[in-house]
Parts: structure tokens; sequence; C-alpha cells
């Protein structure tokens, strides 16, 4: 998906109402501005959030509590909680990164980065933009408050106690599910990263991470945006695109009411799809259209599926049978949340027959260079028509028919 964040989704076939967002990275400008002298507090605000992160690592609960307000009893229960809650979590690190103080008189507001890796699956801290009331007694700041950021959401283990079950190449950690389930899920999981590793050489992790809440809206909750937007998306995968080297690592959200709701293949599909996502998040930028990060996705988990073409893209199918031919690939807008659910199909399974089409005109490695070059354009403009010429050795206007002459020959 477009944009230098995105969340891509994926939700059951058939019935299927899937959608692709693309939310906007910052964008920091650099100016020229007298540099803002920091507050005489911020030093040991500093040093109490930090006593805070390594009571996390060292697992000491005593030590954790001592940095919250001692007055703030409701926040205590809260946090001893949330400690607790994170007991089965394999963290290798956890840190505060300060980035604002405001204060007046025994009262400060810290605006802070949590940054936080999974000990054998994160090679580079994920980070949740934390804003975090303090109050000074007798010397010693106290938390007295800690809520989501802008941009920020509720973490996982604020949701209840996490189950972790290892896989050979996946960690599902769970909140409210039971163990047998979250076992089949890492299953699953173990068997599509081998299927993704076949379709996509090259450097990735090859270890994914997901997360199972208890319900649809404690889904959305992870997410940060309204239930009704994942009615029916069985997983969302999210994770900022366009990243070099140690980027942080993407985490697949199940939703548990439509994972649960598939069988064996449609789950098998769901989690080959979101896994084709994580591997190809540093090659996909701001340049690679959905149709193609979407349609790449579903090429990946269909291709050894024995499924026809009707079978993968009913919706599409009868379409072009009631004589209605997409007259172009789709858009980005084509994939937004609120479309029409069977227009939003059709938007996947013409993404889906697109990379098809390249992938048995030009072959699998031109499909996966081409995919490639692409989002190697860092920017829209132009970056399909480069590649396109340089890679397949055509134009977008030829591609175009020889896609519509593809859904007639494939659909009809």
């Amino acid at each position: 998906m477009p944009g230098r964040r995105r969340t891509a989704l994926t939700a059951p076939h058939g019935a299927r109402r899937r959608a692709a967002v693309a939310l906007a990275g910052l964008l920091l400008i650099a100016g020229c501005a007298s540099p803002v002298r920091p507050d005489s507090a911020t030093p040991a605000i500093r040093q109490t959030l930090d006593r805070r992160a390594a009571a996390v690592l060292d697992r000491d609960e005593s030590a954790y509590l001592s940095a919250v307000d001692p007055a703030a009893a409701k926040l205590r229960a809260t946090e001893r909680a949330e400690f607790n809650n994170l007991a089965e979590v394999p963290l290798r690190s956890w840190e505060y990164r300060v980035t604002a103080v405001e204060r007046s008189g025994s009262r400060a507001t810290a605006r802070a980065d949590l940054r936080y890796r999974l000990d054998g699956y994160d090679s580079a801290p994920v980070s949740t933009p934390r804003v975090l009331e303090l109050t000074e007694r007798s010397g010693h700041w106290y938390v007295s408050a800690d809520r989501p950021g802008r941009g920020g959401a509720e973490q996982l283990w604020q949701q209840g106690p996490v189950t972790a079950v290892r896989g050979a190449r996946s960690l599902v950690l769970g909140v409210g599910q039971d163990r047998r389930g979250l076992r089949a899920i890492a299953a699953a999981e173990d068997l599509a990263v081998p299927a993704v590793d076949d379709a996509w050489p090259g450097a990735w992790a090859r270890r994914v991470v997901l997360l199972v809440p208890g319900s649809l809206q404690a889904m959305a909750g992870l997410l940060g945006a309204p239930a009704a937007n994942y009615t029916g998306i069985a997983a969302v995968t999210t994770g900022e695109t366009g990243k070099k080297g140690a980027a942080p690592a993407d985490r697949v959200i199940v939703n548990p009411d439509a994972y649960t709701a598939l069988g064996d293949f449609g789950r098998h599909i769901v989690l080959t799809h979101e896994t084709t996502h994580v591997a190809t998040r540093t090659a996909t930028s701001a340049a690679t259209p959905a149709w193609l990060s979407e349609g790449f996705a579903d090429w990946v988990a269909y291709r050894d599926s024995g499924r026809t073409a009707g079978q993968i893209a009913p919706e599409l199918q009868r379409a072009v049978r009631r004589g209605e031919l997409p007259a172009a690939l789709p858009t980005d807008e084509d994939f937004a949340f609120g479309s029409d659910p069977d227009s939003l199909a059709r938007a996947y399974e013409g993404g889906w027959l697109a990379c098809a089409l390249i992938a048995e005109r030009y072959g699998q490695k031109r499909l996966t260079d081409f995919y490639r070059t692409v989002g190697a354009a860092g920017q829209r403009d132009g970056a399909v028509e480069k590649a396109m010429h340089d890679v397949l050795s055509t134009t977008p206007d030829d591609f175009t028919a020889r896609w519509r002459e593809y859904l007639r020959r494939r659909l009809n």
C-alpha cells in the first residue's frame, strides 16, 4: 500500500470484505528556530522513566510500582495488573525516549516514545508514542498517568494477561485466548512463512509475530480505530514501509471473530497474504500502488492453491460476464474503507490478476523484480511507468490492454 506507513488488511474469501489503509508517516522539517532550553526537571523525569523501564526488564514489580505516584491508588492497581500481564512476553528491551517535557510547578507532562523489542523476533525496536503525567513529591518525580500519544494506540498487555505460544517461525501473543487455539495459529503461520519465502527471494526476517486480542473491539483498540472498520476483516498487518536494514518489525493482528469463522484453507490464505506483506515491507514504498502490493500478496497466497480464477475472483468474474469489464487497473481509492464490499473484492481480484498476468507472461522473477523496482523509486510519479519499461519492456497503456484481455480469457 502507498505511503510511508501501511496497514494491509485481509478478510475471508467469498463474502470477504477486505480493505487497505494507507497511513501517512511523519515528515520532520528542520527549521532555523533557536533551540528551546530544556526544563530543569527533565533529567529527573528521565531517571524516573529509566528506573521504570529497568524494572520491566528485571521483572521487578516492586521497583516498577515505586515509580508510580503513591497517591494514585487507581493507577497503581492498573499498573500492577499491566506489569503482571507482561509475564509471558519475551522482552529483550524496553525504554522511554523523552521528546518533550512541559512543567508547571510540581506537575509535568512528558511526551515519550516507548520502544521495545521482543527477544528473538525484533531486529529493531517497535516504537509507540506515550503521554505520561508526573507529580513531584519530596524531590522525586512519580508517574501519575500514562496514555497513548498522538497516533498511538492501546497495547496488548493493557487488555489482559498475555499468553505466549512459540512456533518454529512464529510467536503468537494472545489475550482471552486458550493455548490450543494459539498453537493452531502458530502452526498455520509456520506453513505460511516457507510459502512466502519460496515466492519472495532475498533477505527478510522469516519470523512473524501475531497478536490475537479477545474480540473485534479489542482488535480495534490495538489499531486505534473504530471497530466498524474491521468487521469481517480476518487479519491486519502493520508496519512501516520503505525502511531499510533494521526497520521496526511488523505485527499481524488477528480478528478472532472473523478468523475463527474460516476453514483451514481460508486461514492459510489469510496468513500467507499477511506474511507476504511482512516479507515485502522494505521493498514497498510510497511509489507502490495498492493494486501491486495487495495483488502480489494474493498472488503468493493463491499460487499453489489449485483454485480456478473464478473461484479466486468470483465478484470480478460476475462483472466480466455481465459485460462490465474494468477500464483500468484498480486505484488506491478502490481499496479504501467504506467501499462497497463487492467493489472492494473486485479491486483485490483485479490486483491479483494483474500480478498473475505478469508471472504468467514474464515469469516469477520478473514479477518480483518489478515489485522491487517500483518500490525503489520512493515516490509515485513515474515509478510504475519506468518499472514497466525497464523490467517488462511495456507501457501502462499496453499492460492495461493486456490485463483487460487476460480478464476476458480467465473469467469468461
